[in-house]
């Protein structure tokens, strides 16, 4: 055989190697440029109407609409969003089951005895939409005036002031303790089976102080029915601008706040999740998106993947130095 045909053999050989190998990995890529493929399940991990589901109803239209499939809400409440959280780290890792979810994510594994996932493990962080600082509010008729009147009264009456948060482990809860911790305060908590009935026994003058998101009160503060006293933002909050942040009342390193995030299930392929980032991103950046969240009380902060994740990694040390601080567990 001469050397021109031998060479034409093997240059042969090469060129249907590569063919094959492109075939090959050609469906891989074809599945990853088309994402998604059907319908997105956005599990919310609390019960309709609360404000992770608000949150995620404001958008799962408008995000269908950008990824070509409908985006469906299936509410799994129950266990302070342990059971929704749950059901989504068992979901199929490829991008169309998704889990919305409040900063309850980051609390949940310090709180309960019985962990049901790992928030660095069993999840990739896709976009925390937004967040928004709890408000410490007392009733209209109380004579507890200001933050400093409150802390002062507490201290002159041990145990005899009391204070309601929407539940157990919420970060309103948590934000009351941590004052507690630093200040000395000695106040009695009553929890509640969530924000609506608590907010009635403040509207009642039923309890002495009431921490909650600032989207559930303000509107009661404008009315007058409820007074604020501080807020645990970074920031006065814009809607309530005369309300003075802890951190100005001398409680330092003292911010917190309840997020809504997006998260996927861990191994969830990086182009589905790019594609979430990117999809969602564009959207938190339309004004009547931003304004719409604004009157839910969620300020829009669109953290992607990254500083989502150095979120999570900041947040859950924070969160379990407070509740182990407080002596708090559910078994």
């Amino acid at each position: 055989m001469s050397g021109s045909a031998r060479a034409f053999r093997i240059l042969r050989r090469t060129f249907m190697a590569v063919t094959l190998a492109g075939v090959a990995a050609a469906p891989l890529d074809l599945a990853h440029a088309q994402y998604p493929e059907r319908q997105i399940t956005l599990i919310v991990c609390f019960p309709p109407g609360g404000g992770t589901d608000i949150a995620a109803r404001i958008i799962n239209t408008q995000l269908g609409d950008a990824l070509g499939k409908p985006v469906i809400i299936e509410n799994r409440g129950g266990a302070s969003g342990n059971i929704g959280i749950g059901a989504a780290a068992r979901a199929t890792p490829d991008g169309h089951t998704l889990l919305m979810c409040s900063s309850a994510y980051v609390v949940n594994p310090s709180l309960f005895a019985q962990a049901t996932y790992d928030p660095f493990k069993d999840f990739t962080p896709v976009m925390v939409i937004g967040a928004s600082p709890n408000v410490f509010v007392v009733p209209a008729q109380s004579e507890i005036k200001s933050f400093p009147d409150l802390i002062a009264r507490a201290k002159a009456n041990p145990g005899k002031l009391n204070w309601a948060s929407p539940g157990a482990g919420t970060t309103p809860h948590l934000a009351v303790e941590l004052v507690k911790i630093r200040t000395g305060a000695n106040m009695v908590h009553i929890p509640f089976q969530g924000a609506g009935p608590a907010t009635q026994a403040a509207l009642a003058g039923q309890v002495d102080l009431y921490a909650a998101a600032i989207g559930s009160l303000q509107g009661f503060v404008h009315a007058g029915t409820l007074r604020a006293i501080a807020t645990t933002g970074k920031q006065r909050w814009p809607e309530l601008a005369d309300v003075p942040t802890l951190e100005e009342l001398g409680i330092a390193n003292a911010e917190s706040d309840t997020f809504q995030a997006i998260l996927a299930p861990a191994a969830t392929p990086q182009p589905a999740v790019d594609r979430l980032a990117k999809e969602l991103t564009a959207l938190l950046n339309q004004p009547d998106i931003r304004e719409k969240y604004r009157k839910a009380g969620l300020a829009v902060t669109a953290e992607g993947p990254q500083a989502f994740r150095a979120r999570i990694a900041r947040e859950v040390p924070m969160y379990k130095d407070i509740i182990d601080k407080a002596g708090l567990k559910i078994q």
